[in-house]
C-alpha cells in the first residue's frame, strides 16, 4: 500500500544547499532531497556512517505554499592555525530563504519505516534544523495527521494550507509551486543531483534524480473551513 509522510518547514530562515563549494553556500528555492533526509536521520539519531539507502528510495514531493526571500549573509572569520602568529581572515557568502514555508512529502510502500520516521519526528534522538543549524524551524515539522494512506501527489494537493501568515483576500485561489519527483518513464523538466548515497566525512556522494514542476490551487487553511474543529483524520493512518 502506498503511503505518504507529510512535513512541515516553516522558518524566519532555511537553506537548502545543493552546489555550496568552499566559501561559497548556495540554497535552492525549495527543500532538497538530501537536507529532508539529513533532518530524518537527525530524528532518527543515525550517524553519518549509516546506510541511506531506505530513505533515498523514498519519492519526494515540495509544495511551495509561500516562496520565501532568498537573501545572503555576508561571513568573516579568522583562520587559525597551530604556531601561527598571524591570522588570515576568511570572506564567506551564505545564501538563504526568508520567511518560506514548504509542505514536503515522501511517499513509499514500506508502511513501518514510514511510522517509524513520523514517531521520530515528535521524539527527534538529535535537534532538528532547516538546512543548517541556526534554522530553527518556526513550527513543528510533524504534522499530527502527517501520515496519509494515499499517494504523494493527492496528499500534496489536498492538505490544507500550512501558511503561517494570513493570506489577502486576492490570494484565497491562488495558485503555488510543486517540485515532485518523477516514477520510472514519467517525463522530467529538471535534473537534481541531491539524493543522498552517502554523507561519511569525506566520502560524501549524490545522485540524480528527475523532477517536474507544476502549478495548483492552494487549499485553505483549516481553521478557515472548519474552525475550531479538529483537523480531520480520515486519511490518516
Amino acid at each position: 500500500m502506498t503511503m505518504t509522510l507529510l512535513l512541515r518547514c516553516v522558518a524566519p530562515m532555511q537553506s537548502w544547499g545543493t552546489r555550496s563549494r568552499f566559501d561559497e553556500r548556495d540554497t535552492e528555492h525549495e527543500p532538497s532531497k538530501s537536507g529532508v533526509i539529513g533532518l530524518l536521520c537527525a530524528a532518527l539519531g543515525r550517524d553519518r556512517n549509516t546506510p541511506l539507502d531506505d530513505l533515498a528510495q523514498l519519492r519526494m514531493g515540495v509544495r511551495v505554499d509561500r516562496e520565501g526571500r532568498v537573501a545572503a549573509d555576508y561571513h568573516t572569520v579568522q583562520e587559525i592555525r597551530p604556531g601561527q602568529v598571524e591570522f588570515d581572515t576568511l570572506v564567506s557568502k551564505r545564501a538563504y530563504l526568508a520567511d518560506a514555508a514548504f509542505l514536503v512529502g515522501l511517499e513509499g510502500s514500506d508502511a513501518a519505516l514510514l511510522r517509524q520516521l513520523h514517531e521520530a519526528l515528535r521524539r527527534p534522538v538529535w535537534p532538528l534544523f532547516l538546512g543548517r543549524k541556526a534554522f530553527v524551524p518556526a513550527e513543528p515539522i510533524r504534522l499530527l495527521d502527517g501520515l496519509q494512506a494515499i499517494p504523494l501527489e493527492e496528499a500534496l494537493r489536498t492538505y490544507p494550507s500550512i501558511d503561517p501568515w494570513p493570506p489577502r483576500r486576492s490570494d484565497a485561489q491562488r495558485q503555488v509551486r510543486f517540485v515532485v519527483e518523477c516514477r520510472a518513464g514519467e517525463p522530467s523538466a529538471d535534473t537534481r543531483r541531491d539524493t543522498p548515497v552517502s554523507f561519511a566525512l569525506g566520502a560524501r556522494r549524490f545522485a540524480a534524480r528527475r523532477v517536474k514542476t507544476f502549478f495548483a490551487p492552494l487549499p485553505p487553511r483549516q481553521e478557515e473551513t472548519h474552525g475550531d474543529a479538529p483537523v480531520s483524520e480520515s486519511a490518516a493512518v
